[in-house]
């Protein structure tokens, strides 16, 4: 049971009605209490609480007003006694439920065999479902050990008759193949630069070569992917073998293969063994086939960006940019017309010198006709002698389609180039039909056609193979150009729920949004009345707030007053550091597992681990602790512990990744949401702030980009933080990728019991679309503006002219409400995709880019958003609370950033790898160590407060300032020594 609640919740749900208050009628003091919450947490939960401390504080208040007990008797309720045991079976035969037996046990692992275990393995889920599965059967679940060895059972028994079917598919040419991967490859020389392989066999298998990640963006990296890619489809496996699997259910084969030497998997009943091998290979060729994708576009990226990146370099060397050209024209204009017949150099000259016009001259050069042509010429001959040679094999190992008749001539264009990739002719014959439209953008239909000696307008190949791939780099960027065996490049149809007509009902539900279009519209219509008209009434008498002529409408916002940080604040820390001096971040990361028990979520995906639990808990936390600093797992050897580098290895590679982060995440997460004392802390928030930061990496890899405004190569960690600094989730990202699809991301996938109903982002983390989207999901999108001057605002109707008089500077046109209508159902489908996850965020965010801009549904999105934007800048610009409210907001995660560099600061805070997943370790890792800091300074600071002297020095400012996010008490350096034995002196009173 969630342990934060809002008091709108405690009403729905905690609520005793006259009839169950009868109930209590011959019920006195703590009995009288406990029966009433044992009701409504049966009723809300259909079952009764483990124990007196699983019910939260705040329901206990809660409905200990309603029964006029004070809360203050609840431990004296008996939970072992007779009384308890009448009260249950009370309850139980009042709801008509009864107790589990034998047979209801039975019954529950054959429904999960045949309903649940199909599409999902996860254990937590699967124990979810079995409570869900009792609840409608009316039975009282069985105690949490049995029902963890129904899962079990169940999970056993299904999966060994999943993986015979698996291999009674695959054919004995299959299995040989399979079997064949597993075996070292004489030619190769070893190779031990991947820390996760121990090097038990003396030579590289294909194996570990298909396990490698790719380089960067280069024709050599294309090749080494190809390769993998026909390696992987000599197998020839079934194209239908995991076509009902979820795609979940198989990355946990996947990872289990992975995590496994070669002579382990040999190992294995040769039913699992090719079912392992079958599930990584068929993901395989699906993460490879995307990997190609990402590196043709980089390369076509580049072309062009080197391309012009010399030609500037060279105008500006010698170019000067010439001013005051009106005057020159009409002085230049003046001397030639009263002189016609004069000769320049006595007329012009004097005029307007010799050395000007020569500058002018380069000028237009330099923007005109003349630098298009260096560009393309540039161009032609870096993909002419280098990366041309890629493209007969791409094509040949690539398939790419479109649902989209608009783009068909892609298509074709694709095909042509691929029938002449051996031929060695300049020019396309003349009777050959070459799709221009659609593919040849204008400014390069000079470069593409040429005429020939006979007069006829022929192609260059070369240049018309540059502007396909350049059009195809468009097209797959935006989805209208699929690959066939892709996964994030797959046909976007698959993006969509299979299901969403049948359960279309359902869907909608979810989403809270009704099904009328129409009744939608005239909500949103009101509101955009409502906001519009207080905007414009309180527009006269809103001092911080102008709206001016200049530039047809701008907007003048007066900055937000900056608020001093609360002196006792500083007190604060400063008796911190006093009774835990120099805390060493270590012993939090292992007092934080000691409390919540963080290491019991990392478990091996094989069947068995043959380490025990008093030394597998110490070499997690090095881990952890090496990775989460950065300063690496060598440093992290300690002698005391009897624990070398070999060890932490095989530790980080049977036991860490990234679901199981996650999970240690969510964990500790929830636990700061429960520690916190509502007194100090307020009740519990929906608001969370987003934002990203750059951190410096390796750039031999595909995840590396060189960042527009920050400089240098590296990647984006997007955050997700709420108003008390507690980060719920963390994202790897490209440095071009988008911010709003990380803040859908994090929003739908967080997994803690926080609701999210408001989102604060910077500039980059909003648009149009987003607005969209988010009022779609149910949630509210609150950005800071940067560019707030030049935002508009539209009108509701077209007949509303006249209205809003004191907003017509900044009032456009009307909204389109006939298009949001049409494609209200689409619109809803799109949303409850990225609900579900059928897949990446960013992978359908990317149809909606202004690279498609025909796209009907896209079209609707960008009107719905407009309005949703209109509400919000009205309510923005009215409301100074609000401005602050959002601003406080994003100071928040601009602290946590801050942070980021204090604790992870080994190898100046660079990520020192090229493998994807070991960057992503690192980042998680750092994220829960940060987390940790949290938790245990949240106890630290409750345990001083909970003393008379200092709760009554803070004020309400203070509290309202509090952050549990300082570290001026704690040391990340020295010697990292790990005594199991010792804890940090916080009284137990205050733990979880």
């Amino acid at each position: 049971m969630k342990r934060v609640w809002e008091t709108e919740e405690l009403v729905d749900h905690w609520t005793l009605m006259p009839p169950e208050l009868e109930l209590l009628g011959n019920k006195t003091g703590a009995t009288r209490l406990g029966f009433a919450l044992l009701l409504k947490f049966f009723q809300h939960e259909a079952r009764f609480p483990k124990d007196a401390h699983e019910i939260p504080d705040a329901v206990i208040n809660y409905v200990a007003k309603q029964v006029d007990v004070p809360p203050e008797r609840y431990p004296q309720y008996d939970w072992n006694g007779r009384t308890i045991k009448y009260d249950r079976v009370e309850i139980r035969k009042l709801h008509g439920f009864r107790e589990a037996s034998i047979e209801n046990a039975n019954a529950l692992s054959q429904w999960l065999r045949e309903q649940i275990l199909p599409n999902e393995r996860d254990y937590e889920h699967l124990k979810v479902a079995v409570y869900q599965r009792c609840r409608e059967l009316k039975i009282e679940p069985p105690t949490s050990e049995r029902i963890d060895r129904i899962v079990r059972s169940a999970t056993r028994a299904y999966e060994e008759n999943f993986c015979a079917e698996i291999l009674s598919r695959l054919s004995p040419e299959n299995r040989t193949l399979l079997d064949a991967l597993l075996q070292s490859a004489p030619d190769e020389e070893s190779d031990q630069t991947d820390g996760s392989e121990s090097g038990s066999d003396l030579q590289r298998t294909v194996w570990q070569a298909l396990k490698a990640d790719p380089g960067r963006a280069s024709t050599d990296t294309m090749f080494e992917e190809i390769a993998k890619l026909e390696r992987l489809r000599t197998l020839k496996l079934p194209s239908d073998l995991f076509a009902s699997v979820p795609r979940k259910v198989l990355q946990g084969y996947r990872q289990r293969a992975a995590v496994e030497e070669p002579y382990e998997l040999r190992r294995h009943p040769s039913a699992l063994r090719f079912t392992l091998l079958a599930a990584f290979c068929h993901l395989r060729t699906q993460e490879i086939s995307d990997t190609l994708v990402d590196v043709l576009l980089e390369i076509v990226h580049r072309l062009g960006v080197k391309a012009e990146r010399k030609v500037e370099r060279e105008l500006l060397e010698d170019l000067k940019k010439v001013t005051g050209k009106t005057n020159l024209l009409f002085r230049l204009a003046d001397a030639t017309l009263e002189y016609p017949d004069g000769i320049v150099r006595e007329v012009v000259y004097p005029v307007v010198p010799e050395q000007t016009l020569r500058e002018l001259v380069k000028e237009w050069r330099a923007n005109g006709p003349a630098y298009r042509r260096k560009v393309t010429v540039l161009m032609r001959n870096s993909y002419r002698s280098h990366y041309r040679r890629m493209i007969p094999k791409l094509l040949a190992t690539l398939e790419f389609c479109s649902n989209n008749e608009r783009h068909r001539p892609v298509i074709a264009a694709l095909e042509l180039v691929q029938r002449y990739v051996d031929s060695k002719v300049r020019l396309y014959p003349s009777e050959e039909e070459v799709p221009l439209d659609g593919v040849v953008k204008k400014v390069w239909l000079d470069a593409v056609q040429e005429t020939d000696a006979m007069g006829d307008v022929r192609v260059n190949r070369i240049n018309y193979e540059l502007c396909v791939l350049q059009t195809l780099r468009e097209r797959l960027r935006c989805k209208e150009v699929w690959v066939v065996g892709a996964d994030r490049y797959r046909n976007p149809d698959e993006d969509l729920p299979a299901d969403f007509e049948v359960r279309r009902e359902s869907y909608y539900e979810a989403l809270r949004l009704p099904l009328d279009a129409d009744s939608f519209i005239a909500n949103l219509q009101q509101e955009m009345r409502d906001a519009l008209a207080i905007l414009d009434q309180g527009l006269p008498k809103n001092p911080h707030v102008q709206i001016l002529p200049k530039n047809k409408g701008w907007i003048a916002l007066s900055p937000l007053d900056a608020q001093p940080e609360p002196v006792r604040l500083l007190m604060l820390k400063s008796e911190m550091g006093q009774r835990w001096p120099m805390t060493s971040l270590l012993d939090m990361l292992k007092e934080a597992d000691f409390r919540i028990g963080i290491t019991d979520t990392f478990k091996s995906p094989t069947a068995w681990e043959s380490l025990e639990r008093s030394v597998l808990q110490p070499r997690l936390l090095l881990c952890l602790y090496g990775f989460g600093t950065n300063t690496g797992l060598k440093r992290m050897s300690v002698g005391e512990l009897g624990v070398n580098y070999k060890d932490l290895l095989y530790v980080r590679r049977r036991f860490i990744n990234k679901d199981h982060l996650r999970n240690a995440i969510r964990q500790v997460v929830n636990a700061i949401f429960r520690s916190r004392q509502p007194e100090i802390w307020g009740e519990g928030t929906t608001a969370c702030a987003s934002d990203s930061k750059k951190f410096g990496a390796y750039d031999q890899n595909l995840m590396a980009e060189w960042h527009v405004r920050y400089g240098g190569r590296g990647i984006m960690i997007y955050w997700h933080v709420e108003r008390r600094s507690t980060c719920i989730y963390s994202q790897l990202k490209h440095c071009s990728s988008s911010e709003v699809a990380a803040m859908i991301e994090g929003v739908l996938r967080h997994c803690t019991e926080m609701s999210v109903n408001k989102q604060y982002v910077d500039s980059h983390g909003q648009s149009e679309v987003a607005f969209a989207f988010c009022r779609l999901l149910g949630f509210e999108l609150l950005p800071r503006l940067k560019a707030i001057h030049s935002q508009k605002l539209y009108r509701v109707e077209a007949g509303d002219s006249d209205q809003y008089p004191n907003l017509q500077l900044i009032l456009k046109r009307p909204i389109d409400w006939s298009l949001i209508k049409q494609q209200y159902d689409q619109m809803v489908k799109y949303a409850t995709a990225l609900r579900l996850g059928t897949a990446e965020t960013e992978a359908i965010l990317r149809r909606f880019t202004r690279n498609n801009l025909q796209h009907p549904t896209y079209k609707a999105f960008a009107e719905l958003g407009k309005a949703i934007k209109t509400i919000f800048l009205s309510r923005y610009l009215h409301d100074i609370e609000l401005r602050r409210e959002i601003e406080g907001g994003l100071n928040v995660i601009e602290h946590w950033n801050s942070v980021n560099g204090f604790i992870m600061y080994g190898k100046g805070g660079e990520f020192a790898t090229n493998r994807r997943e070991d960057q992503e370790i690192t980042m998680l890792s750092l994220h829960l160590l940060q987390l940790c800091l949290v938790y245990i300074n949240t106890l630290m600071m409750q345990q001083i407060l909970s003393e008379p002297r200092w709760r009554e020095r803070l004020q309400a400012e203070d509290l309202r300032a509090l952050t549990p996010l300082v570290y001026s008490h704690v040391t990340p350096y020295g010697t990292f020594l790990l005594d199991m034995s010792k804890r940090l002196m916080i009284e137990q009173t205050v733990t979880v």
